[in-house]
């Protein structure tokens, strides 16, 4: 899923960010509202995360413009400082979807996101897809060429963070990250689940999805460019 944060504390932007890419999201930053508006505008997001306190144009004139002239339903959380009723009702009449007082725990906004996207997907089920390879988030379910395959929690985990970022390369200190935390077991934890997955996911199949790119990372992507 990709989301749109528009702030213009650079250390907020950068936590938030940094946070929301190891959670699996794609991620793009502006840092004043009217680069925010042609983002929100002229690019596809499943969710926009709105400053209210801007340069350029604030959070309610950019969140109003993008549903009224840019015809766009894009579920948008509003963040600001100000907890007065008026001002909520300001950033909900403007066409916000929630709105979220700083300061506030990331996991909250985590959550938040979570919670939007369901009510904007209508209780839809969340699913990913490369090639052949569907993971059914809900279900746990994950199939290739129609055929179920079995993976293990950790093995379910790192699938999950390679399939939203692909088909870009992810380090391994974020895989690490995102499926231990600072409690990474060894150095070579990360290339033993790498190779379990490979052997579920790849060796049955014809055509590989999962590769090692020396000396980086890894990539889940169709084609053989990345061995």
């Amino acid at each position: 899923m990709r989301i749109l944060l528009v702030e213009d504390n650079r250390d907020i932007l950068a936590n938030l960010a940094d946070y929301l890419g190891l959670k699996g999201y794609t991620v793009d930053c502006a840092q004043d509202g009217l680069s925010g508006l042609h983002l929100a505008a002229t690019e596809h997001y499943d969710l926009i995360v709105l400053d209210i306190m801007l340069p350029g144009i604030d959070g309610y004139t950019l969140c109003k413009r993008l549903r009224e002239d840019a015809r766009r339903d894009t579920p948008v959380i509003m963040l600001t400082a100000r907890d007065q009723l008026d001002d909520r009702l300001q950033g909900f009449k403007s066409g916000a979807d929630d709105y979220l007082v700083k300061p506030f725990a990331l996991s909250e906004l985590a959550a938040r996101i979570e919670a939007v996207m369901r009510r904007a997907q209508g209780g839809g089920r969340r699913a990913l897809q490369v090639g052949d390879l569907s993971y059914d988030l809900d279900t746990l379910e994950v199939t290739r060429e129609g055929k179920l395959l079995k993976l293990n929690p950790v093995g379910l985990k790192l699938l999950a963070v390679l399939m939203q970022k692909s088909p870009h390369v992810l380090r391994r200190e974020i895989l690490e990250e995102a499926l231990w935390g600072d409690d990474c077991p060894d150095s070579d934890s990360l290339r033993s689940h790498v190779h379990q997955l490979r052997q579920v996911i790849d060796k049955p199949f014809e055509k590989p999805l999962l590769h090692t790119v020396h000396g980086v990372g890894y990539r889940l992507a169709e084609g053989r460019d990345g061995v």
